[in-house]
């Protein structure tokens, strides 16, 4: 299977820490992406998102500065032993952070459509979430 690397970043209006709690902490997780989240905060710790559609295990965890995950998407297409891998990094930059993806191993079949995924159930969400809970 051919595989693509996704690049993507963004400038939330929020600490680096906030921002990493964003994707870490299970409520704010949810409240972002609409759908059930159970995220765990330990290094080898499973989690799943948006009710099981997406789920995996961390890799690496810093706080505030790193997240790294190895994500599986139940997608048709995605074989089922298959685990892309998610690195966020956090930069703080003034009274904002830099949130950069990069995210690896992904079926080159699907890059397109989770390119357009990450903006649209991940990227604008939070700048929405951040707006009314970070006024």
């Amino acid at each position: 299977m051919e595989t693509k690397t996704i690049r993507q970043s963004i400038t939330l209006n929020a600490s680096s820490f906030e921002a990493y709690e964003l994707l870490m902490d299970s409520k704010k997780h949810s409240a972002i992406t609409g759908g059930n989240v159970n995220m765990n905060k330990k290094p080898k710790g499973k989690f799943t998102i948006f009710d099981g559609y997406i789920h995996g295990y961390n890799i690496e965890l810093i706080k505030g500065e790193k997240i790294i995950q190895a994500w599986h998407f139940m997608e048709e297409g995605w074989p089922e032993d298959h685990f892309s891998i998610c690195n966020f990094q956090f930069k703080a930059i003034g009274n904002n952070t830099k949130l950069t993806l990069l995210q690896t191993d992904v079926p080159e079949h699907k890059v397109e459509e989770l390119k357009e995924g990450w903006k649209q159930y991940y990227w604008k969400p939070m700048k929405k979430y951040l707006k009314t809970h970070n006024p």
